[in-house]
This record gives C-alpha cells, structure tokens and sequence, in this order.
C-alpha cells in the first residue's frame, strides 16, 4: 500500500470506507450517486492490505478536514484557521485548509443563502442576466424559484436560458461579482473553478416556480432555443412523478393512456410507482396489467422510456389545459 502522500482521493475514500466498516459504509453509499458508489466499490475490492499506519493517517486526515469544515460553517475560513493553528499548529491548519477548499470546495455565496429572498431581488434585479444567473445557481431551488418568479417576464427566460447553459465560471468573475455585493451583504473567500448551472439547475427552479412564470420561461425558450427547451422540458416531469399527482389526477391521466404503453412503462417502474397506478384503475384491469407485464418478457430501456415519456406528454397536456394540478411551490391554483 502507498504511503498517504502518493494516494489518491478515491483511494483515501476507499481505505476510509473499509475502516468504517460496512455499517457505517453502507449509509455513506446512500448519498453517493451510481458512478461514485461503483468507482469505490472497485477501489475497495482492489484494495488488497492497508498497514496500520496507513489507515490510522487516513482516519486522521478525515478527522481534520471534518473538523474544518465545521469551523467554516461556524464562524468562516479566518475563525477556522485561527481554531486550527491552537489545535494543530500553523503549518498543519494551512494544510487542512488547503485540503478542504480544494476537495470539498468551500461553496461561493454561503452569504446569500443566509438572506431573505426578497431583499437580495431588491440588491440583484437591476443586475446584468448573466449575474443574475450566477448568483442563482448557487442557491437552493426555493430560493431561486422566489427570485425568478419576482423578476420582470422579459428578464425570466434570460436568467433561465443563461443557467442552463452555463459551465464553468472563473473564480475571477465570482470574485468580482461578491465585491459588489460585499457592502450590502457580507464577504466569502474566493476558491477554485466550480461547475454550476446547467439544465438539471434549471430545471429543479421552474419545477419550484409557479406555472405562471414557468409557462412564460418555457414558451419563451422554445422560439429562441427550441432544442434547449426541449431538453429541459424532457426532464421537468419525469414518469415517477407520477407519485406527486392525487388519485382523481391519476385516474384522468389513466383514461388518456393506452393500456400496451402502460405495461411497458410500469415494466421499467419502481414497485411503488406501480402500486400506485394499479390502485387507480379498476381490479380487472390491473389484474390483467400485471399479467401482460409477467408474460411480456426482457423489454429494451429504450421501449421503456418512449413509453414512459408518452404518459409524461399526456401529464403536461392535462395540466396545461388544468385539468389535472402537479403538485409543485408558488402558490398553484387548484381547478376543480
């Protein structure tokens, strides 16, 4: 085993994870994503031996970054440096420190999180769109949604287009964008390239706005960046959505549907997702749903999906001409 200055973060994470044991290990894997928990799973099967000393270096570097990351979320980066140079001496705080910025990436903003959303429109509405959505990014979906939603309807598309399609921003131009809310707000320590934005930020904001402005945003998108709004839309509504619509939404959605398409969808869903389903239509024909889903055999992901996306466009066909409500933030009408 290499010694701990020539290992890497995945290996530290997996030798990390084998000291934990797999209790703690498999609670830790519940926040992972698929990619990460197979990445570690691999490094810890190739992980043959880990001397003592390793793993004791390992455990104890887990143990400082923690510790710092909690004195940030405390008082700041100044009030953990000074916490860890009594604890662990000069040298070794900037090490820790260093460490965490760069891995754990101490996020941008933390500030504004911490401001009501209504005054930070009244400090960024007059702001270019492209400040705008950066600072939105960063914060959380409810957040943004009462941001987005308070802004003038010319200026909600752009903010929204510019979020999706942004990737990474330089650490130069946050910088600049904090030093003009500094005065107003408060101050963050500058860090390293982050990604941001993209459509899946976009997205979990309109999910939250109301369907006023997220109707305004869509309509919008789709004459200037039809493709781009394609692609949002296909990930707005999801088919296990489906849980997030009451019974009477279901059974007028269920009426739309062809039973074929159904099978095949509810073939590919969470048992949950099907249960829900089969309780909003009648015993025979669930009964003969679930038959039809045993006999059919292996389906291809791919059919699973245009199925599952054909109930998905009979969804925002229904809510888009309010016959059914998808349960979302802002404040949604309810047509009865």
């Amino acid at each position: 085993m290499a010694e701990k200055d020539e290992l890497k973060g995945i290996q530290k994470a997996a030798i990390l994870l084998i000291a934990l044991g797999p209790e703690k290990s498999s609670l830790i894997f519940k926040h992972l994503k698929e990619d990460e928990i197979e990445d570690l799973t691999l490094e810890i099967a190739n992980t043959k031996s880990v001397t003592p000393s390793v793993k004791e270096r390992v455990i104890n570097e887990f143990y400082e970054v923690c510790l710092a990351q909690q004195y940030i979320a405390e008082g700041g980066i100044g009030y953990a440096k000074e916490l860890l140079e009594k604890a662990l001496g000069a040298d070794k705080a900037l090490d820790v420190i260093g460490k965490l910025t760069a891995s754990l990436q101490v996020k941008p903003f933390e500030f504004v999180k911490k401001t009501d959303a209504s005054q930070l429109l009244n400090f960024i509405q007059d702001e270019h769109p492209q400040t705008i959505a950066l600072i939105l990014s960063y914060l959380s979906a409810g957040q943004a949604a009462s941001i987005l939603g308070a802004l003038v309807p010319e200026k909600q598309a752009d903010v929204a287009r510019r979020i999706a399609t942004m990737d990474r921003t330089s650490p130069d131009v946050i910088k600049e964008v904090e030093r003009v809310l500094e005065s107003k707000l408060s101050s963050l320590v500058n860090q390293d390239y982050t990604v941001i934005g993209g459509v899946d930020a976009v997205v979990e904001i309109l999910n939250t706005v109301d369907r006023g402005t997220e109707k305004h945003i869509m309509e919008t998108l789709e004459v200037e960046e039809p493709e781009l709004a394609d692609e949002i839309r296909k990930k707005m509504f999801v088919f296990e959505d489906i849980l997030l619509l009451d019974d009477r939404a279901i059974q007028r959605v269920l009426r739309d549907v062809d039973n074929n398409d159904l099978a095949i969808a509810c073939k590919g869903s969470k048992e949950e997702v099907q249960n829900v389903i089969f309780s909003n239509m009648s015993k025979r024909l669930a009964e003969m749903i679930k038959e039809d889903i045993e006999f059919m055999g292996p389906v291809r992901m791919k059919d699973v999906e245009e199925a599952q996306q054909k109930i998905v466009n009979i969804i925002r066909k229904l809510e888009d001409s309010g016959e059914i409500v998808i349960s979302r933030g802002g404040g949604d009408e309810v047509i009865v």
